[in-house]
């Protein structure tokens, strides 16, 4: 059978689906026996077919630690799908992923290269394996409030100062789809003979279609980690590590899996993995053309709109791709935040954005959108924007920025139902009045930095040290220039403004109360009103 007829099989699903429909008394864990002590509730919002399925690691099932039939046949699938040498499927996530690529390349003392809008997980990588990082500032872009990637002269410059080094770790691509030189990137980092790590959690689907960016693994990676569920068709939380190239230790990066994965996988994420591949094996082309023509009706239309913009490549540092499949649309000119923007988007609309920042809102646009899904989409941007030109939309006082009606407006008004001159007068009184009262942040625009506000200089302590150090709580006001016992960050996106071990600056800590007092999302702070701070006791 050639590779390409191969991937018509499934054999976990397969051997799955056998199990689910092999009648037998089961004396073995979960406890709820095959749906059978499920209880109601569940049952009516899942159906009870699902439960049976819920099996652990049975022989005919093979074992995810030491893979011999049916996860090793699926994991096989699977490198050959992506452009890898071997594949390992990934039960908790690309997070364990990231953590696992750490700890095989690094141990304690040693020196790895990574950007500083790395992903938390990577971050907990350091704790875990002791290895101290050089962090590399990826390429900003004011104007969108952006982080870019890094670029090759900037990382030929740090191995230059760290010749030492074990690994580099790049983001491909950015939450925003931005893609960075892997490709040159790669050829530099190996001229160090040390492995090139990706986190490419959001670039599962870029092997599938040529108008997509180069995938990690084609333009030189040698281990990458992609998030399955987020752009293909698996299930939340399942995700897949691939290697290719001898650079990476398979048995040490074997080992390390065994600390961060569970054992006991979930044997419906993991067949997800094994159907989620054979869909996009088979079908990957005319399922990507289908969604890029999704993405690019969406950006055609947005764009159209007063008040709106959506990204597109720039061509800036750190920038050589965009994939255009995820779109992002600038809201801050309306005079509101992309967090009033989603919560009006969601609760209104029933949009919901994958990603509110303080400018603007990210979507992702994948397989499993429709046409419908685009009209909704660009009907409420719409409608947004509407209000804002007819003075009946923002109440310049709700959460920290413009983000409700005024009062008596509807949540179904349309942009032409206010025509009456006299009561757009009277609802622009309201609204001055509101704001003369309304916080700094209100008009929708946070404060600009040349950069992310983020520290500025290496961790004083390793995050690991920091991490075990004895750490106090002090009001945030006295924590700055004390180094940070905790790991902060707003999520999504989940890049950390604060980590263990880095001085704790006054725009870091601007930056989260803002990101805060608009409705956004902290976690890692020990005091969800950031209020206060865990520093390293001194």
């Amino acid at each position: 059978m050639s590779p390409a007829n191969s991937q018509t099989k499934t054999p976990l699903l397969d051997a799955l689906r056998d199990r689910t429909n092999h009648p037998h008394a089961p004396f073995y864990a979960p406890g709820h026996k095959r749906g059978q002590g499920i209880s109601q509730p569940l049952i009516d919002l899942f159906g009870a077919a699902v439960f049976r399925s819920d099996l652990p690691e049975l022989p005919e099932l093979d074992n995810l630690f030491n893979p011999e039939g049916a996860i090793a046949e699926a994991q096989d699938l699977a490198a050959a799908a992506f452009g890898a040498q071997s594949t390992r499927f990934l039960a908790n996530g690309s997070t364990c992923g990231i953590i696992a690529a750490i700890l095989a390349t690094c141990g304690p003392g040693d020196k790895i290269i990574l950007p500083r809008n790395i992903h938390s997980s990577a971050i907990s990588g350091l704790i875990l394996s002791g290895a101290i990082p050089i962090f590399v500032n990826p390429e900003y872009n004011q104007d969108w409030d952006i982080a870019n990637s890094i670029t090759p002269e900037a990382t030929a410059a740090v191995l230059e100062q760290h010749p030492d080094a074990k690994a580099v770790m790049m983001v491909y691509p950015t939450y925003h789809g931005v893609c960075g030189d892997l490709r040159a990137i790669a050829q530099i980092t190996h001229q160090y003979n040390i492995p090139l790590l990706v986190d490419e959690a959001h670039g599962a689907h870029f092997n599938f279609h040529p108008n997509l960016p180069e995938s990690a693994l084609s333009a030189g990676a040698d281990l990458t980690v992609q998030s399955i569920h987020k752009t293909l068709g698996a299930m939340t939380q399942a995700s897949m590590l691939h290697v290719k190239g001898s650079r990476i230790d398979i048995q040490k990066l074997n080992r390390a899996l065994q600390l961060v994965q569970s054992t006991s996988p979930s044997y419906i994420l993991l067949a997800s993995l094994d159907a989620a591949r054979q869909q996009i094996a088979l079908h990957g082309e005319q399922l990507m053309t289908k969604t890029l023509l999704l993405a690019e009706k969406a950006r055609s239309r947005i764009s159209q709109i007063p008040g709106l913009s959506v990204l597109e490549p720039l061509n800036t540092p750190g920038f050589a791709a965009l994939d255009r499949t995820r779109l992002t649309v600038k809201v801050s000119d309306l005079g509101i935040t992309g967090f009033a923007a989603d919560e009006i988007l969601h609760s209104e609309f029933a949009v919901t954005a994958e990603l509110p920042m303080p400018e603007h809102l990210t979507f992702i646009i994948s397989l499993g959108n429709t046409e419908t899904d685009i009209d909704n989409l660009v009907k409420a941007f719409t409608i947004l924007e509407g209000r804002r030109k007819f003075g009946n939309g923002f109440c310049n006082g709700c959460n920290g920025c413009n983000g409700c009606h005024e009062e008596g407006s509807s949540a179904t008004d349309s942009v032409t139902d206010v025509t009456d001159v006299t009561d757009v007068r009277k609802k622009e009184e309201v609204r001055k009045k509101k704001s003369e009262r309304r916080s700094p942040m209100s008009d929708g625009r946070f404060a600009q930095y040349s950069t992310l506000p983020l520290s500025p200089s290496p961790p004083l302590l390793s995050p690991r040290e920091a991490f075990f150090f004895p750490a106090e709580t002090v009001p945030a006001d006295k924590a700055v220039d004390r180094l940070c016992a905790e790991l902060i960050c707003p999520y999504p996106p989940g890049i950390p403004v604060l980590m263990p071990g880095e001085i704790i600056t006054p725009e870091a800590v601007d930056y989260l109360q803002q990101i805060l007092a608009a409705g956004g999302k902290i976690t890692g702070c020990s005091d969800p009103g950031l209020q206060t701070l865990k520093v390293v006791r001194q």
